[in-house]
């Protein structure tokens, strides 16, 4: 599961907490009984940095800190401290168009990576990208470009398959599948030795069951669940997730875009039962 979101409590710091507030810190006291909790149990947490409300504020890590060493720190600490096998960047708003930002932070990556492999840690990092029907935008490929040129490792790119804002009437499943497809030839593109097996296994999926923010013409239902859950086995992708878990209740079916309810009548944990049948 991915436990989010970490960023910086003010623009041009390179602290790193968890929902930018200074009493969660990356320290055992936040959190780490349950991390711990969780991968004995056999999980993995994924920690991520940024999200829309970090990426359009300066809050994001490296939007807000000048240091490539210190971003890396900060990931490194993530790792000594909780563990942790992946970290994960998901990268909105304006920080998609930080030029100097994306390059300190594929900087800091293939850093930390260096790091890891010198230490005998296990990290892999992933991209949380938002995305068209048709696949990635632009930025969301400069990005990646910009890590290939870094030497940056990018094990995932999970793309937000919702909140399109078209104006017309999504059928959601269908959006899935057509995003997917095309990030495969856009990843095919950049990397052009890979084979498309290996494509498909970097491809990420997350999903906002229910009513996302556009409202009802963006409904990603249960029935839905079912049908993208069975073409992500078809294809064999990388991640199959959504946003979020404290969405999957029935607590206020017609309301679109709630923190922590999915809009929809349905039992809780709908779609954990649904998802949690998903393996690579």
């Amino acid at each position: 599961m991915s436990l989010a979101f970490l960023q910086t409590a003010t623009a041009g710091s390179c602290t790193a907490y968890w929902n930018g507030n200074p009493a969660t810190p990356i320290a055992g006291s936040s959190f780490g009984s349950d991390i711990a909790a969780i991968q004995r149990a056999g999980g993995n947490v994924i920690p991520s940095f940024g999200g829309f409300a970090a990426d359009t504020t300066g809050t994001e890590l490296a939007d807000s800190c000048a240091s490539v060493n210190a971003i890396a720190g900060v990931y490194e600490s993530l790792i000594t401290t909780y563990h942790v096998t992946r970290i994960d960047l998901d990268i909105e708003g304006t920080s998609l168009t930080d030029a100097a930002g994306v390059n300190r932070r594929n900087e800091a990556i293939a850093e930390t990576e260096r790091w890891a492999r010198a230490h005998c840690h296990r990290i892999q990092f992933s991209y949380t990208l938002p995305t068209f029907p048709t696949g990635l935008t632009s930025d969301g490929v400069a990005v990646l470009q910009n890590a290939i040129a870094d030497h940056a490792r990018i094990t995932t790119v999970n793309l937000l398959t919702f909140d399109y804002f078209l104006g017309t009437e999504q059928n959601m499943v269908t959006d899935t599948e057509t995003a997917a497809a095309g990030l495969i030839g856009q990843l095919q593109s950049l990397y052009p030795a890979a084979p498309v097996a290996r494509l498909w296994h970097m491809t990420g999926v997350t999903e906002m069951p229910g009513i996302d923010d556009f409202g009802t013409d963006e409904t990603f239902s249960q029935a839905d669940a079912t049908a993208v859950l069975n073409w992500a086995k078809q294809h064999r992708i990388g991640l199959l997730s959504f946003w979020a878990l404290q969405r999957d209740n029935g607590g206020c079916p017609g309301t679109k875009g709630a923190g922590n309810c999915s809009g929809l009548d349905q039992p809780t944990w709908y779609f954990s039962h649904v998802f949690e049948h998903f393996t690579r």
